[in-house]
């Protein structure tokens, strides 16, 4: 007697919701992932070399001189100063110089980029000083508090004027 095995089938998975789970999650993990966008600095490039540039007489009394050299050493108006220690001269000369001075920096093209951003927000925080205590001055708060017309008056009184040089 010859037994002949019944064939089994194996039984099919079901895959129909496979693709509203992946939808799902995917919906899931766009809306709880934060997309956080790159910060940069606020500044005005050199022109190319190639480029004609307009030749403007400044009063060089109206004009600071930051160099960052190759090794790291910053001099203002060819005196070595430390980064950390500038802020005081820079918010002496913003102030007294007035809305028309000149910030010009030039750095070696081998300096430290800690450095170099190290002073940038020097820069950056000897203005925010600035305006926050002129704030306070004339408005009676903190520039944080001001309102866009008063924060107008104070970016015309002292504006943000960085030239960086090659």
């Amino acid at each position: 007697m010859i037994f002949r095995r019944k064939r089994r089938e194996v039984p099919g998975l079901n895959t129909s919701s496979t693709a509203d789970i992946s939808f799902m999650l995917l919906v899931f993990f766009l809306v709880t992932t934060s997309m956080d966008s790159d910060k940069g600095m606020n500044r005005q490039l050199p022109p190319k070399q190639d480029e004609k540039q307009e030749q403007m007489d400044v009063d060089r009394s109206k004009v600071m001189s930051l160099e960052l050299s190759d090794e790291g050493i910053l001099t203002i108006d060819e005196k070595p100063v430390e980064v950390t220690k500038m802020r005081r001269q820079l918010k002496e000369f913003i102030v007294s110089a007035g809305p028309s001075h000149i910030i010009e920096l030039k750095t070696g093209r081998n300096c430290d980029y800690d450095t170099y951003f190290n002073l940038q927000n020097e820069i950056v925080r000897s203005y925010r000083e600035i305006r926050d205590a002129a704030a306070k001055q004339q408005f009676g708060h903190p520039y944080s508090k001001c309102n866009e017309e008063q924060r107008e008056v104070l970016l015309d009184k002292y504006p943000q004027r960085v030239q960086e040089l090659y």
